[in-house]
């Protein structure tokens, strides 16, 4: 196969990331529109993620946010956004970059991106090879009104939050890969 020098994959993937900050910044100017909401996974460990000792001990990995009622002091910029949350009752500010958000979900309308998360320290990367440039890295998720994708999400949080309400979709949803859209050789 010839090789890709523009590497479509890692524009598409910028792209994509794109459209979750341009949501993100104008939802910080002007507040969330109608029934608007988004769940957004992240990896916790991932390079520029800020957050406390006490939610990186119980969220070791990854972690779901919602963004919807109760949430304070949205700042977005190129790189990633803060926000200010409440866990358990204590409110915490995080610090998100953009290239560790493995889910972007708003279940409203419905509409979702999957994206793999970028090597972090320590992580079984293949040696040389960018996580973030991989050629699945952005998968497209079909939802329907209402429903986040099926309940195998590895998006999701094994436990919701206090007071959050994930739907779970209907079995044999599946995340659609790019590629799949590509022309075969």
């Amino acid at each position: 196969m010839p090789e890709d020098h523009i590497r479509y994959d890692i524009l598409a993937q910028e792209a994509l990331r794109g459209v979750v900050r341009k949501v993100l910044a104008e939802v910080a100017k002007t507040g969330l529109p109608g029934e608007h909401h988004f769940y957004i996974s992240f990896v916790t460990r991932a390079p520029g993620v800020r957050m406390s000792q006490r939610l990186l001990e119980k969220y070791d990995k990854e972690m779901t946010i919602v963004l919807q009622n109760q949430f304070w002091d949205l700042k977005v910029n190129e790189i990633g956004f803060e926000v200010g949350l409440s866990f358990d009752g204590h409110p915490e500010m995080l610090g998100i970059p953009f290239a560790a958000i493995k889910g972007f979900f708003d279940p409203s309308v419905p509409f979702g991106l999957q994206f793999d998360p970028v090597a972090t320290p320590g992580s079984e990367a293949e040696p040389g090879v960018d996580a973030a440039a991989d050629t699945n890295a952005v998968k497209l998720v079909p939802a329907r009104p209402g429903k986040l994708p099926a309940a195998d999400h590895p998006a999701l949080p094994a436990e919701p939050a206090e007071g959050d309400d994930v739907p779970a979709g209907p079995p044999g949803e599946k995340v659609v890969s790019l590629d799949s859209f590509r022309k075969k050789p």
